[in-house]
């Protein structure tokens, strides 16, 4: 070792004893409330709103779209359903496009659960509802901000 790389390899190895160690973000608990309206003729469409509270005090309003298609038959509505998100690290994590297959048959239906993902992020949804309903059907529910 020369005398040039031993003042070099002393400044590398300082700037690794004071570098801060890196650490995951915190996860933050999130659910949402829904009321949910759906119909199906082989293609299926839900809308409705929600409205999104996390652990920490955020809350949005929020606009719930799902499209899918399938062999499917069925009319039915959700008032009061209640959704969990996996642990985010912000409430704006919670919204974009969650996938899903779903297999139903009902009439009337008592209740419904189910789990979609997006990414790395995952939603249950469950609540009771009335309609009837019958198919297999593959699909997404679009979660977006109201403005």
């Amino acid at each position: 070792m020369n005398a040039r790389t031993l003042p070099a390899l002393l400044v590398l190895a300082a700037g690794t004893l004071t570098a801060t160690p890196g650490h995951a973000e915190a996860t933050l608990k999130c659910t949402m409330r829904f009321d949910l309206a759906s119909w199906s003729i082989l293609y299926k469409h839900a809308a409705g709103t929600g409205t999104i509270t996390c652990a920490n005090g955020s809350h949005l309003k929020v606009k719930l779209t799902a499209n899918g298609g399938g062999l499917s038959v069925g009319k039915s509505s959700i008032k009061g359903g209640k959704a969990n998100f996996s642990d985010v690290t912000s409430i704006d994590e919670t919204l974009g496009t969650y996938v899903a297959a779903e297999a139903s048959m009902g009439i009337p239906k008592s209740g419904e659960a189910q789990v979609m993902t997006k990414g790395e992020v995952n939603m249950s949804l469950a609540g009771a509802g009335k309609g009837f309903g019958l198919g297999v059907t593959v699909g997404g529910m679009t979660i977006e901000k109201v403005p």
